[in-house]
């Protein structure tokens, strides 16, 4: 399970050919979920790197320049995640998130054998984004495009939040998954100023 913060500050004034979605070695029964900063000791997971665990969560954020508010063109948030890397393969699977504002997600799910049913990636948000005035954007205001280099179709499809828990891939015994997602704000309501916050919560959950 893995948290995304996500702020929008609202302002108000007068004036290789690579693996993206690939099958790995049965082993221990395992699950591994990284969102946005991870941890994977001694080299990527194909040159028998661990995954280990790291607490940080990354942010995405936006600052709403004033003359745009509620225009409804879309505005890209960016993070504070550095990830390019693929702990897969070492390979440069996401764009620069300070260009990009993408944020790496990805990980496995392995058991020994080759039966049984698959895990579930999910993510669950609150219905809306708040501020300390009480305030709220609806959640339904942040939107994902997913891509990656190289990959031709995303492995996570790209979206937007709902509110609640909903479910974003199915993942295969013993199969890697991974997609970098640039968030945005879709920008459609007029809201007063203030920073808006809410937390995003990745789960990846096997039967």
């Amino acid at each position: 399970m893995r948290n995304l913060g996500l702020v929008v500050l609202q302002a108000l004034c007068l004036a290789h050919a690579h693996a993206y979605y690939v099958p790995i070695t049965a082993g221990v029964r395992a699950l591994f979920l990284q969102v946005g900063e991870g941890t994977m000791t001694g080299g990527s997971f194909f040159t028998i790197g661990v995954p280990d665990n790291n607490a940080t969560i990354n942010t995405v954020s936006l600052a709403v320049p004033a003359a745009a508010l509620g225009s409804g063109t879309p505005l890209p948030m960016s993070t504070d995640s550095p990830v390019i890397i693929s702990p897969l393969d070492l390979f440069a699977f996401c764009e620069p998130p300070a260009t990009s504002g993408q944020v790496y997600v990805g990980g496995f799910y392995r058991v020994p054998g080759t039966t049984g049913a698959a895990a579930t990636l999910s993510v669950s948000t609150p219905p809306f984004l708040t501020s300390a005035n009480g305030d709220t954007i609806p959640i339904q205001q942040i939107a994902w495009t997913s891509s990656g280099l190289s990959d031709h179709a995303p492995t996570i499809p790209s979206g937007a939040f709902t509110g609640g828990t909903q479910t974003l891939r199915s993942v295969t015994r013993n199969f890697w998954f991974e997609s970098c997602l640039a968030f945005r704000y879709l920008n459609t309501q007029i809201t007063p100023p203030g920073t808006f916050t809410g937390r995003a919560t990745f789960t990846l959950t096997a039967p």
